[in-house]
This record gives structure tokens, C-alpha cells and sequence, in this order.
């Protein structure tokens, strides 16, 4: 029998790509909690998870924005087009809403991500952050299967 111990060890070995995703939104987070007056958590823990929220709800916002432009790719017909950049644009604007009322429901007063323009500020930044450690790393940016360490290695 798999220990639960044995299992998260076992994904962590699986997909550093994760776990480095979400060591870089932590380190972010807290940048912006510092720097930026309206980012606030009350501490180190509700911060942790409030990163683990950001990290599942950005990944489920990018999965969806890649589906919509593989349709906006396959689509023929100009309406189709203006359709698909239209449902990109309201998700693209609609998930920063929702990245905030996800977190206000699951922390309350505890955490805020300030307002619209602060919550886009930040995801930018989550996301240029994460992708510039990745290629830091020399991690494969399509695949979970990269060698995020593989950089630090002689070669």
C-alpha cells in the first residue's frame, strides 16, 4: 500500500515544473505583499496557500485561453474569428474576477489581492516570473517532462 507520504513524493519527482511554478509564485506573492499596499495576507501560511490557489486557478485560466485560441486558429470565417477573439478577451478579463473572488470565499479578510488593476499586475508577473525560471533553468516550457535542475548540472 502507497503511503499518502509516498504518493506526494512520487508527483513532486513527477512534476517539479509545479512545484518550482508554485515556488516562484510564493516568492512573488510575497514581494507584492511588501511592496504593494493593497496585496495583504496575514501571514506566511495563509500566503503559501493563497500561491497553491493562484497556481490551480491560473493553470485552469491558461488551459482554457489555449483552447479558445486553437479555435481561433481553426476558425474559417471571419465572424468565427471575432467570435473566438471576443470569448478570449472575456476570459483573458473575466478570470482576474474571478481570481479574486476565489480568493476572498477561501480566505476572506485574511488575504486580499487588492483590486482589478492590482490581481492583473500581479498574474503578469506571476506568469513572466515563471516563465523566465523555467528558461533560467533551461526547463521544457511544453511538457511537464523537462529537467528543471538540468541547467546546474555539468555538463
Amino acid at each position: 500500500m502507497i503511503t499518502a507520504g509516498r504518493a506526494a513524493g512520487r508527483w513532486v519527482r513527477e512534476h517539479p515544473g509545479h512545484v518550482v511554478d508554485l515556488f516562484v509564485y510564493v516568492v512573488v506573492l510575497n514581494l507584492a505583499i511588501e511592496y504593494v499596499p493593497s496585496v495583504i495576507s496575514e501571514g506566511f501560511t495563509l500566503s503559501l496557500l493563497t500561491a497553491v490557489l493562484l497556481k490551480l486557478a491560473l493553470e485552469v485560466v491558461i488551459a482554457v485561453k489555449g483552447r479558445i485560441v486553437a479555435r481561433f486558429h481553426a476558425a474559417t470565417t471571419r465572424g468565427g474569428k471575432v467570435v473566438a477573439g471576443l470569448t478570449l478577451w472575456a476570459v483573458a478579463a473575466g478570470s482576474k474576477f474571478v481570481v479574486l473572488e476565489l480568493v476572498d470565499l477561501v480566505f476572506g479578510d485574511a488575504v486580499s489581492l487588492g483590486g482589478f488593476f492590482s490581481v492583473t499586475l500581479l498574474v503578469l508577473v506571476l506568469l513572466a516570473s515563471r516563465a523566465a525560471v523555467r528558461r533560467l533553468l533551461d526547463y521544457d516550457l511544453e511538457t511537464d517532462h523537462g529537467d528543471p535542475l538540468a541547467a546546474s548540472r555539468p555538463r
